[in-house]
């Protein structure tokens, strides 16, 4: 059994040399040919050292010296291989992606993928929070390329963040949530880009939206100018701010972009 643990410990520190910090139970079966028994034991022996931790089943992270003090490596160094090793298309997004542009402004507790195909159950426990939201389709153009340690992660651009905030607006804390990181992350948003990504997005609505925020809670022109040039080409219909079962007495907008504002938005800056 000593000479099984050399071999994994070896594994481990061929992984971290090549900068990568993340293993298949199905690549360890491969490349060490022992027993599925045998590396079962030897890898509860290193979870007890919390060198290695199990991220899903079949998938591990390891965990350098320098990160046990917070008992795992941050997620963006290991979120590709675990998409790939669950082989779905994604992008970071929501907070997460507004952290890159500097517009978190805190820090985000649960870490956001949107990808594709059937739910994935969430990733929680005492040292991982993954929450993953599916979409049907996205515009290649408006995902970025981010370099971080172990190589890239694909992440929304400014554009797409900010439709996704709106859309997501209750799994981001709610519209004053989003109106605060909309009022930083506007400074990355170009308004020929944006009517770009919002020419592929699939709801109307969400335009209207971020429209009505970005004019008539943070007096922002430009950007709400060029979304309602296109809104105006394509038509769109009254539509309520925070969408509800009931459907509120008072329908009337008082603005242009047709939205009811049946709830008021504070933006935390």
């Amino acid at each position: 059994m000593a000479e099984q643990y050399k071999y994994l410990d070896a594994f481990i520190d061929q992984q971290r040399a090549k900068g990568t910090y993340s293993f298949t139970t199905e690549g360890l079966h491969s490349q060490l040919g022992v027993s599925e028994n045998a590396l079962k034991k030897t890898l509860q022996r290193l979870k007890n050292q919390e060198s290695v931790v199990m991220v899903r089943r079949g998938f591990y992270v390891i965990v350098p010296p320098e990160y046990r003090a917070k008992g795992i490596i941050p997620t963006s160094l290991y979120v590709n291989d675990l998409m790939k090793f669950l082989n779905r298309d994604y992008y970071v997004g929501l907070l997460n992606a507004a952290a890159y542009y500097g517009a978190a402004h805190q820090q985000p507790q649960n870490y956001s993928i949107i990808t594709e195909g059937i739910a994935l159950r969430p990733i929680k426990n005492d040292k991982v929070s993954i929450h993953f939201y599916i979409k049907k389709f996205w515009n290649k153009n408006d995902i970025a390329k981010k370099k971080v340690d172990t190589g890239y992660i694909h992440i929304s651009s400014p554009e797409l963040t900010a439709l996704d905030l709106v859309s997501y607006y209750n799994e981001v804390g709610g519209f004053n949530r989003v109106a605060t990181v909309l009022e930083e992350l506007k400074e990355e948003i170009h308004p020929e880009k944006l009517v770009a990504t919002a020419r592929e997005y699939n709801e109307i609505s969400v335009i209207q939206r971020l429209g009505y925020v970005l004019e008539c809670v943070l007096d922002e022109n430009e950007l709400s100018n060029a979304l309602y040039n296109y809104l105006e080409s394509v038509g769109h219909y009254p539509t309520l701010l925070r969408p509800q079962k009931k459907k509120p007495g008072n329908r009337i907008t008082g603005n242009r972009w047709k939205v009811v504002p049946n709830i008021e938005i504070e933006a935390d800056i």
